[in-house]
């Protein structure tokens, strides 16, 4: 069994940055499976926001590029986000999730049923 544990969320003022990180722990590695970030806010639906891949290619949302990249740690286990100008709407529940399914960033990005989920961590922006 895969566990997926999140860090790094907290509150920001408008303009500011977080980075959030996600260890998984159980022998998983990303470096050829599907890893991302997902959030949801209070009244809406998860949404993908970045994921990384096979061969470490990479992918973000478009409501959040050029704000946000996901990359690794130097461990494969490891799995960091870096957020950057981030505003109200980058309010939420933010979730690691991993999958044993192959394939680039675009293709775990688009992936909305990945098999496991950390506990989330909350980010708020004010």
């Amino acid at each position: 069994e895969v566990q997926l544990v999140e860090s790094g969320g907290g509150s920001v003022q408008a303009g500011g940055s977080l980075n959030l990180s996600c260890v998984a722990t159980s022998g998983y590695s990303y470096s050829t499976y599907c890893m991302g970030w997902f959030r949801q806010a209070p009244g809406k639906e998860r949404e993908g926001v970045a994921a990384i891949g096979r061969f470490a290619t990479s992918a973000v949302a478009d409501s959040v590029k050029g704000r946000f990249t996901i990359s690794k740690g130097d461990a494969q286990n490891i799995l960091h986000h870096d957020m950057n100008g981030l505003n109200a709407d980058d309010t939420a529940m933010y979730y690691c999730a991993a999958d044993w399914r192959l394939g680039g960033g675009d293709y775990c990005l688009s992936l909305r049923d990945f098999q496991y989920w950390g506990q989330g961590t909350q980010v708020t922006v004010s």
